[in-house]
């Protein structure tokens, strides 16, 4: 098993390109399942979890081409298995998501329940309570959601809390049920809005996307399209953080600086200075160390779960006393205790971490827990005195494409090699 080792001390300096948004590439590559053309999706991400969506829709018989640069043709009138079976399943949360897309398309839907990551329950039932909603009827039996409907029915959804998974499963399924379906407290995530566009290019009619109060005018059929992902957010404020955790200067290009308000504000909080233009972001240090930030996670536009992890790296070696509120998932501070055997001081009380920054770290051997706490350890690893390896990196491989090439184009001192 491959592990990542990674020299300290050195402040990157460069630019890196950001790749497409794994969180918008999985909900539409299970959305190409509510086409009855052929539809090509481009600036998909090369990562596991795309991979392993790709071939959930090539075990249901859909026709799967990947072209040069990851510019994917996804032909589903070959549809024949409406079947997500638990061996791909439990390695992907967002595998749920094609449980709206076949029961809209195929009137039916054998789903295993969702593994994936290590950072709470979850739960899938705002997905199940919604497909109800709108007629279907569903059976949970030997880790199965067994799911059969003639043909949805509009209906309106209030989510009991905001879930962006949950907003684009019942999307997908509403946009072609008979009739109108209005979701309330819908996530406003851009990943949210990117899968709206996309429906709606291929025929559909959804209004409201990016606001809480969704309205999807059912259609009975959607055709073929051609599509562009949306640049990754997460991908892009972590490779900020990076040039702000090592003192560094860094700009980001292909991105959508409009996405980013909330984590730009706390780089500048942190002493960054930022300069942005309509697709890139350049961040400078000026070689100072950082200024410990207050975060507190919340749903889109406030401050993103997926980044808590980088800024409580960021914090480790800030001057000041940090706090950080995790208000989303429960199991999201694993990644701190991998942190103090770096010599982090870090106090952790509930949901809330307490971070006294230290003038430096010190490498050790670490492991990773997730997806984002991986992307922490990095970090961590880039300002740490010595070498850090970086164990179990398979979680890394899940959300970002080629991490240590991309850093090393920036001027890290970081490697791949077998374990």
């Amino acid at each position: 098993m491959d592990k990542l080792q990674i020299q300290g001390g050195v402040a990157l300096e460069g630019e890196v390109r950001i790749s497409g948004a794994k969180n918008a590439a999985l909900p539409i590559l299970a959305g190409t399942l509510l086409a009855d053309g052929p539809v090509t999706v481009s600036n998909v991400p090369h990562l596991q979890d795309v991979t392993t969506m790709i071939e959930l829709l090539g075990r249901m018989g859909v026709d799967v081409t990947i072209g040069e640069r990851m510019h994917v043709e996804v032909d589903p009138t070959a549809l024949r298995e409406p079947y997500a079976p638990y061996e791909l399943v439990k390695t992907m949360r967002a595998s749920i998501l094609v449980l709206g897309p076949l029961v809209a398309r195929c009137g039916r839907a054998d789903v295993s329940l969702p593994g994936g990551c290590a950072i709470g329950a979850r739960p899938v039932n705002i997905h199940v309570a919604g497909l109800q909603a709108m007629g279907a009827d569903i059976h949970i039996e030997g880790g199965y959601i067994r799911a059969r409907a003639s043909r949805l029915k509009g209906a309106r959804l209030v989510l009991e809390t905001v879930t962006v998974t949950g907003t684009e499963n019942l999307m997908m399924a509403a946009a072609l049920a008979a009739g109108e379906t209005i979701i309330e407290n819908a996530a406003r995530e851009p990943e949210v809005v990117d899968l709206a566009n996309f429906i709606n290019s291929m025929g559909g009619k959804i209004r409201g996307a990016g606001t809480d109060t969704l309205v999807i005018e059912g259609v009975e059929r959607l055709g073929g399209t051609h599509h562009d992902v949306l640049p990754d957010r997460i991908e892009s404020g972590t490779y900020l953080v990076a040039g702000a955790i090592t003192g560094g200067r860094v700009r980001i290009k292909n991105t959508r600086p409009d996405h980013l308000d909330a984590v730009l504000a706390k780089l500048r909080d942190a002493g960054a200075t930022i300069a942005v233009g309509d697709n890139w972001v350049e961040l400078d240090m000026r070689g100072r160390r950082p200024q410990s930030v207050d975060i507190r996670t919340a749903p889109y536009p406030a401050f993103p779960t997926d980044m808590q992890a980088q800024f409580a790296a960021l914090d480790t070696v800030a001057e000041g006393v940090g706090t950080i509120v995790e208000t989303i998932f429960e199991n999201r501070f694993m990644h701190m205790l991998e942190m103090r055997r770096l010599g982090a001081e870090i106090r952790l009380e509930g949901t809330t971490a307490i971070i006294r920054g230290v003038p430096k770290l010190t490498a050790a051997p670490v492991m990773a827990t997730d997806l984002r706490a991986s992307a922490s350890l990095v970090l961590a690893g880039l300002v740490a005195d010595g070498r850090t390896d970086i164990e179990r990196i398979y979680h890394i491989d899940r959300g970002y494409e080629t991490i240590e090439e991309k850093l090393a184009q920036l001027g890290a001192r970081i490697r791949r090699v077998p374990g």
